[in-house]
Order: structure tokens, then sequence, then C-alpha cells
């Protein structure tokens, strides 16, 4: 069986991202593994003299970017260990595809494109939602394994905020490079910067604090993001959806590696939707079946 292992790195703290991405990592350690591959033998057979002579299967090491404080999606359990919706996927796609190993690399989120670009880590796993402005970057595997709708997030005793339109003249929070953050900047393009947008730094449960206190008047959010995030139920979701979302994982763009990887993913991803571990792991984590376009 495969061993998990998480990158040691520097605290840090991961902020939310209302929708696809997410907040600060916190400090994980483990030692990581001195290859860049491992070679693994096969099991011992006795049935023939060829099998157990066979060559050493050669397994290639996968660093895999993700964070620590996005619940139920990427986050340390109460004994430390590296858990949620998306890491648990990874961890069955590895299962299903012997050719590969992978390991977690956890860090700030704002980190994480910048990491795949200079090669640090080889794809991302952090509920990233494919846009346009991404796709010109980066590279999709075909298949996703979420889908989000996003709304305006406010306080639950807020009246007059509705919709994104409400927003002009406040201050909207979110996180830098979240898709949540482009739709704002892209609202603010069509609309003269009529929207005040703060970029926060802080913890996942930061967002609550931001907006039940009026630092803040609203921010963008996906549909099963606030029974993550706002257990006593402080906050809601208003209005019409901003945007539907597919979330996918994120890979380098032009890279043969990159693009060989995310097809044998979604061949193994295709086999996790089929026989319903998909389904189970968004119920089990995320509270609802999010695997399936409406």
């Amino acid at each position: 069986m495969k061993q998990f292992t998480t990158l040691a790195v520097t605290t840090v703290t991961l902020a939310l991202v209302v929708a696809g991405c997410g907040s600060k990592s916190a400090t994980t350690d483990a030692s990581p593994k001195a290859a860049a591959e491992v070679t693994k033998a096969p099991a011992a057979s006795t049935a023939t003299t060829a099998a157990a002579t066979a060559a050493p299967v050669k397994v290639k090491k996968i660093i895999v970017g993700t964070g620590t404080q996005f619940p139920n999606v990427a986050f340390l359990d109460k004994d430390g260990k590296l858990t949620g919706y998306d890491i648990e996927l990874v961890k069955e796609l590895d299962k299903r595809l012997p050719d590969y190993e992978f390991e977690f690399k956890t860090m700030d989120f704002a980190n994480l494109l910048l990491s795949l670009e200079t090669n640090k880590i080889d794809f991302v796993a952090h509920e990233i939602e494919k846009n346009k402005e991404r796709e010109q970057k980066y590279l999709f595997n075909n298949e996703p394994y979420a889908y989000w709708k996003t709304k305006v997030i406010v306080a639950k005793d807020n009246t007059t905020i509705q919709s994104i339109d409400d927003l002009k003249g406040k201050k909207a929070l979110t996180t830098a490079t979240s898709a949540e953050a482009t739709l704002l900047e892209n609202y603010n393009k069509a609309h003269d910067n009529a929207i005040k947008i703060v970029y926060q730094s802080g913890a996942a449960n930061d967002l609550v604090t931001q907006l039940t206190t009026g630092r803040v008047d609203g921010s963008l959010g996906a549909d099963f993001l606030l029974p993550l995030v706002d257990p006593q139920s402080k906050l809601k979701a208003v209005g019409p959806i901003i945007e539907e979302a597919e979330v996918r994982f994120l890979f380098r763009k032009n890279d043969k590696d990159g693009q060989e990887l995310a097809d044998k993913i979604d061949v193994a991803l295709k086999a996790v939707k089929a026989d319903g571990t998909l389904s189970k792991l968004s119920t089990q984590w995320l509270g609802g079946d999010f695997t399936k376009k409406d």
C-alpha cells in the first residue's frame, strides 16, 4: 500500500477563498522523501520463476500542492492529520494509479499557483474553480470533481445587500488569486471600481468575524461553503447565482508530463465517479452530493 507523507513547510495561515480557494495553512511536520522517484518491488509471488524475478516497478513521485485550513476540504483534524474532501479524493486516485505516488505539500493558498509555475509542486488540489482567466495560464484536467454555485455572502441580520450590485460603495472581502477575487475584479472593471475590495490573509473563520463585526459588508462564496465555515449560522447567502463553476485539478500548461498525469487522473476519476466513491466522499465531507451538475 502506498504511504502518504506531507512535506514540511513554514507556519502560515490559509486565507479563505470563499469558493474555490482557500485559507493559509498551518505547519505540518513530516520529512520529504529524498528522491524525486521511488522504486517499488512488485508483490512476491511463488507462482512462477518469472514473477519472482520480475523487474521492480518504477513509481514516479508527484508533489500535490494544497492547504490545511479549508474546513472539510483540506484541513488538519484534531490529531493533526491532513484530511478533507480534496485530500481523501487524491488518496483514492493514488490507489488507482500504480505508476505514481502522491505526496502532499501544504502552503499559503496565494503561493500555490506560483509554486506550480516554478515546479515546486506538480498539481494543485484545493477546490480550484475553472475560469477563463486561469485557463489562459494553466492546464485543467477534463473531469470535474465538484460543482459550485457562487453567491453573495453577508451577515445574517443584513437586509440591505441582496446582490452583487448592492456591494457598490461597500467593502467586499476576498483572497488574492481566488476565483472570487477575479469575479469582483471583473465587476469593478465594468463598473468603474464600484466595490471596495478587501484582500484578506486570515483563517477560514475570519470571514464570520469580518462580516458580523461590520469590518466588511459582504463576500462571495459557494453554495456548500457556509455550513463548513459558519456552523453557528451567523451568515447567509443572498441573491441570484453569480457564477456556476466546475472544480478541477490544476497543472502547468504546455508541460508534457503534466498533460500525461492529467489524462491518467481523468481515467481514475471516471472510475471513482462510476463506482459511487466520489459521491460518498462529497456527502461525507461537504454535507451533500456536489459532484453532479444540475
